[in-house]
């Protein structure tokens, strides 16, 4: 029975030893992982630093969120190959991720920032020093010397899922060479991604029962330093912990994680009352010195003239030739109600001749007759 025992413990000890390190059960659960939040990637806080995504953790019976950040390779030619979660015999387990000299499989999760699902997009190893992708990496004012542009295609990934295979997850399966990798040797996160993961368990805000998904630190600069400037928050979220979230904007193309800039692409709408439609805005403002509504009409309100062919004052015409144009008849006229025949004599008519109206010359008939008189 001894022996029974003893020969228990080495086997379960062997399987162990066994498990690659790309693929240890370390949390098992039965309620899926969020969607990832969507964030832009702060700036490089020195050449040599390697991207490495944020993802969502485990503890105290809730998910929380462990923020990306950029982190030195714990020695020259090794890449990241960040951890997920998978689904496997009913339940969610974590897959750690690793440090190697090749990207393994990451369950074809769309982390962004030259992550896309499978290998990285965003550098690689060029004679001993990294290149950068100039199209996925934000150097903020860092200069960066080795670079280089490569055009990076991803196809949008409007749900972020952020877990392999059950419902609703990615059915992205490893390809030959991936499965290799996963059995080659492997080096561990550094202290550095240790303590971001630690730093991000002990901040309540980053549980996702609070942040319902949006977190307001998503992503740093440095590792473990969660308020200031680096600090970068989900898709409308301006930061939390006392410090706001700063940093440049990733530069737009290759990633479809995150926008340029940390707020929202609109602004919510506004509550006050829509008011009705300006149309003196439309085409331009009235002048100054319009003096239509302050100047006074002249025409006298009894003008009777009755020839008068002016166009009645309307307002507009600065010329109006009514308020110009000078009544020459005289009020006292009173040739309407002359009864003198057409061809009647003004001589004898000394009414008419007080009137104003020249004696008429008298025709040749009257001359005729009047010669006949003498």
């Amino acid at each position: 029975m001894h022996h029974l025992r003893s020969f228990t413990r080495l086997a379960v000890l062997a399987a162990a030893i066994a498990i690659p390190s790309a693929s240890p059960a370390q949390v098992v659960i039965t309620v899926a992982p969020p969607a990832l939040p969507v964030y832009v990637q702060p700036a490089i806080p020195a050449p040599g630093y390697i991207w490495t995504p944020g993802y969502w953790a485990y503890a105290d019976g809730d998910y929380y969120w462990v923020p990306g950040t950029w982190v030195e390779p714990p020695r020259v030619g090794l890449l990241w190959t960040p951890g997920y979660w998978g689904w496997r015999e009913g339940v969610y387990v974590w897959n750690v991720g690793y440090w190697g000299p090749r990207v393994g499989y990451y369950g074809g999760i769309n982390y962004g920032h030259g992550y896309a699902g499978t290998g990285y997009l965003g550098g690689e190893w060029r004679g001993g020093v990294f290149a950068y992708n100039k199209t996925v990496n934000n150097f903020g004012s860092v200069k960066v010397v080795n670079t280089y542009n490569k055009t990076v295609i991803q196809t949008t990934n409007a749900t972020q899922v952020s877990y392999n295979g059950g419902a609703g997850g990615t059915t992205v399966k490893p390809t030959a060479d991936q499965a290799a990798f996963a059995k080659e040797q492997h080096v561990a996160p550094t202290a550095a991604q240790t303590l971001q993961q630690h730093t991000a368990s002990t901040n309540k805000a980053l549980f996702h029962s609070v942040n319902n998904g949006n977190p307001g630190v998503a992503a740093t600069s440095h590792a473990g330093q969660f308020t200031g400037t680096g600090v970068v928050g989900a898709r409308g979220v301006t930061g939390t912990g006392g410090g706001a979230a700063t940093g440049t904007g990733a530069p737009g193309g290759a990633n479809t994680l995150s926008k340029t800039g940390t707020g929202p692409a609109t602004g919510p709408a506004g509550t006050g009352t829509p008011g009705t439609a300006n149309t003196v805005s439309k085409t331009g403002t009235l002048p100054k010195t319009d003096t239509l509504s302050t100047k006074p009409n002249t025409l006298p309100k009894t003008n009777t003239l009755s020839t008068n062919t002016g166009t009645p004052n309307t307002g507009t015409p600065k010329t109006d030739t009514l308020s110009t144009k000078t009544n020459t008849l005289p009020k006292t006229n009173t040739l309407s109600t002359n009864a003198l025949p057409k061809d009647a004599t003004p001589k004898g008519n000394p009414r008419v001749n007080a009137g104003g109206v020249p004696k008429a010359k008298g025709t040749a008939a009257q001359a005729k007759r009047g010669g006949e008189h003498k």
